[in-house]
């Protein structure tokens, strides 16, 4: 990843990041001089056990978190000097998250949970309705479009999270654990849609502890003790 493209084909450089949870008494230091590059359209994986910092890389990967030091650009745009709004704008537009637990509005049909980045965005309600519409159909979901999370199996919940991350048409997904909370069919399911969206020319990035998942993309980045360790692809 680092050395083997240029600045422009990068959608991500982190440089040096370093981020630091003050918990009173005492200082965590999460990730120590994180360092790497993300192209445009690749497939990649951040790997690691529990406290390995890869849930606080992907906060920050997010805009959810700001690194305490170092520097993230993301389409070339430097992240650590934008305000709560201008982080508010990009999560919306430009990172398409899915979680382990779906985040799924409960009252919500799957229509309108897709609709949401939409209606953050000020788009048109005939606009949204269409675009959700479509986002659905993709995922192959047109037909469960009016019914509850509740109404729906685990799989079809996390490609209504999908359908949500992209129906904004974002630079990234940004998938927490995306099969963690699925049996082994549903997983396989969401992979394989993952692996047509990175086919299409998204840019995904996986964050898990499974092995196997990790190895269904084309970049692992392996995390301990807070430091990226080994990459592979």
């Amino acid at each position: 990843m680092t050395g083997g493209s240029t600045a422009m084909d990068n959608l991500i450089s982190v440089r040096d990041i370093v981020k630091v949870y003050d918990m009173g008494a005492v200082q965590v230091q999460a990730l120590r001089g994180v360092s790497f590059d993300m192209p445009r359209g690749s497939f990649s994986s951040i790997m690691g056990p529990s406290g390995s910092g890869k849930t606080t890389l992907m906060h920050i990967l997010g805009c959810l978190s700001r690194p305490t030091s170092g520097t993230y650009l993301l389409n070339g745009k430097g992240v650590n000097e934008l305000g709560h709004d201008e982080l508010a704008e990009v999560r919306n537009r430009e990172i398409g998250f899915v979680f382990q637990t779906f985040n799924l509005l409960p009252r919500a049909n799957a229509q309108a949970n897709v609709e949401l980045p939409l209606l953050y965005d000020g788009v048109p309600p005939r606009d949204r309705k269409r675009r959700a519409s479509e986002t659905l159909q993709s995922v192959g979901l047109a037909h469960r479009a009016h019914h509850r999370p509740s109404e729906l199996s685990g799989g079809e919940r996390q490609r209504v999270a999908i359908a949500r991350a992209l129906v904004n048409n974002p630079s990234m997904i940004l998938a927490d654990e995306p099969t963690g909370n699925l049996d082994s069919d549903s997983g396989k399911e969401i992979m394989t849609i993952l692996q047509k969206l990175h086919e299409q020319g998204n840019t995904i990035i996986i964050v898990t502890h499974e092995a196997y998942i990790a190895e269904q993309t084309e970049t692992i980045l392996y995390f301990r003790d807070g430091q990226l360790v080994d990459r592979k692809g």
